[in-house]
């Protein structure tokens, strides 16, 4: 407002002292964040998924998770000193976490992250502490660095725990030979206290990393060809995705895509659990399909653990379901606990177990890693690794999507599109599209830039047309922070910032030249 007053005053009185007064406004407004506030505002609510319209809807009139989303936005918003993060990722789509992670990547101050996103954590963290045994230890770097730098901890420790093991026996065996020689008494005394004194290295096969063995096999090979679908479309009262594919034997297809666009709608469709819109489906011969659905971790039973395996699998010994239970973390009374009281990542477990005995040649996953720990997911991909049958599976987590995945299909806007090579091709595609639309803007930016920096001789009408082209470029620069181009795109809001900057700059030395 003092601004836009002075403003006022300096058309009629341009005095010097007005001057710099506005000149010192202006400063103080742009330290403030006074010129990049309400774009980095729609920034942030659109990168949860909120669009311009929604601003003046009701906080009341929003669902629980988006109620969740606001919350978010308005923390982040705030920039506390210290931002507490747990499990930030958990419920968010991909190009949601994508957002949250450049908009993380920027923030100036502390944070405190838990999470078993790895991918996230390798570019959002630059300090890894890992809690194992009540004791926590601090690794410098990413996610990524961190892993590489407890293998070789663990390699050390495990040569040093062998040596500390070979200087025990050999103390032992010495305080065995001479503790009950009179002469020799003081001598075994002494390596006595020193074994009690000595700091005892722990034995790294006994880390606190213990994963559930699963082996996921088929009981019958299958026929080579496994699915057909051909215009194929899905949906409710409307149709999400219409799509034409024919899944192969050995084939690890990942479906992705935002939250709603009908991932999820596309499996229970292909299970039969919902009825196609329209098209054709066939499955190949002698194909069993054995289906995860990620609301497993919500279901409830009054069976024990023990009980649910078996009602599903009766032909069983006790044996077996009690092996089968141990090799999924589930021993000893652990088995008689019910269902209802285990927790998310235990239910998934006990479903894995469910889904391995039934020996498909066809798994059908919608975010099998939902709920497990990091240990627990790199279980998981190393079983389905080694699985000699067909997985067509959904997910957010791009760790396991890049481990698992031999191809991708993205569903985006009713539009699917077929990746054969996998994430890194559909990577590939989505970066050389962002440099090419970036790359044309750019030009254009130049040329505009170039035609308004044309340097005629200077003359007091010459430099108001100048000074008056500036500011409207300078205007047109400031609208383009309320279009969702730019406050979806954290990269490109920044270099709008610095464009805008410039022309602050311009304007300023031109203003000068004005005055004298």
């Amino acid at each position: 407002k003092q601004i836009e007053d002075l403003s006022v005053q300096l058309q009629t009185d341009p005095n010097e002292k007005l001057i710099e007064k506005y000149s010192s406004l202006q400063e103080d407004y742009k330290y403030k964040g006074g010129y990049s506030y309400q774009g980095e505002m729609m920034s942030v609510l659109n990168g949860f998924g909120f669009k311009k319209e929604d601003l003046d809807r009701n906080v009341s009139s929003f669902s629980g998770g988006e109620k969740t989303k606001i919350a978010f936005a308005s923390l982040l918003l705030s920039k506390p000193d210290l931002l507490l993060l747990d499990e930030p990722t958990n419920h968010l789509d991909l190009s949601t976490i994508e957002w949250l992670e450049s908009y993380l990547a920027k923030y100036k101050k502390a944070m405190v992250i838990v999470s078993h996103d790895r991918t996230f954590l390798d570019r959002v963290a630059n300090i890894v502490y890992e809690l194992e045994y009540g004791s926590i230890k601090r690794y410098a770097g990413n996610y990524t660095a961190f892993t590489e730098q407890k293998k070789n901890d663990l390699v050390r420790q495990e040569a040093a725990y062998r040596r500390q093991q070979k200087d025990i026996k050999r103390l032992e065996e010495l305080i065995e030979k001479f503790r009950y020689k009179k002469n020799k008494a003081a001598f075994a005394q002494s390596k006595i206290k020193y074994l009690e004194r000595m700091d005892r290295i722990e034995d790294p096969k006994k880390a606190d990393n213990k994963a559930f063995k699963a082996k996921f096999v088929c009981g019958v090979k299958g026929g080579k060809n496994v699915l057909s679908l051909d215009h194929f479309e899905v949906g409710y009262d409307r149709p999400l995705a219409k799509l034409s594919l024919e899944i192969l034997r050995g084939d690890r297809i990942c479906v992705m895509g935002d939250n709603g666009t009908g991932k999820s709608t596309l499996l229970k469709t292909i299970i039969g659990e919902i009825q196609p819109l329209s098209g054709y489906m066939m499955l190949g011969h002698q194909i069993e399909i054995a289906y995860f659905d990620q609301n497993l971790a919500a279901f409830h039973s009054g069976n024990t653990v023990l009980e649910e395996l078996w009602n599903e699998y009766p032909e069983l010994d006790m044996y077996q379901v009690r092996s089968v239970l141990g090799a999924f973390l589930f021993s000893a009374d652990e088995v008689f606990k019910e269902v209802n009281v285990l927790s998310g990542g235990e239910k998934v477990r006990l479903s894995l177990a469910k889904l391995m005995l039934k020996k498909a040649n066809f798994l059908i996953l919608d975010e099998p890693t939902n709920h497990l720990d990091i240990v627990s997911k790199e279980a998981l991909e190393n079983a389905l690794k080694e699985y000699d049958g067909t997985i067509l599976f959904v997910s957010h987590d791009r760790y396991f999507i890049k481990k698992i995945a031999s191809a991708c299909l993205v569903i985006d806007d009713d539009k699917v599109t077929y990746y054969p090579d996998g994430y890194k091709d559909y990577i590939d595609v989505k970066v050389k599209q962002e440099n090419d639309k970036s790359e044309k803007e750019n030009k254009k930016a130049e040329k505009s830039l170039k035609e308004i920096k044309q340097k005629p001789k200077y003359n007091i009408k010459r430099l108001e047309n100048e000074i008056s082209l500036l500011e409207d470029l300078l205007e047109d620069k400031r609208a383009l922070r309320y279009e969702p181009e730019y406050y979806q795109d954290m990269r490109k809001m920044a270099q709008l910032d610095d464009e805008i900057d410039d022309l602050h700059n311009q304007i300023h030395a031109l203003e000068e030249k004005w005055e004298e």
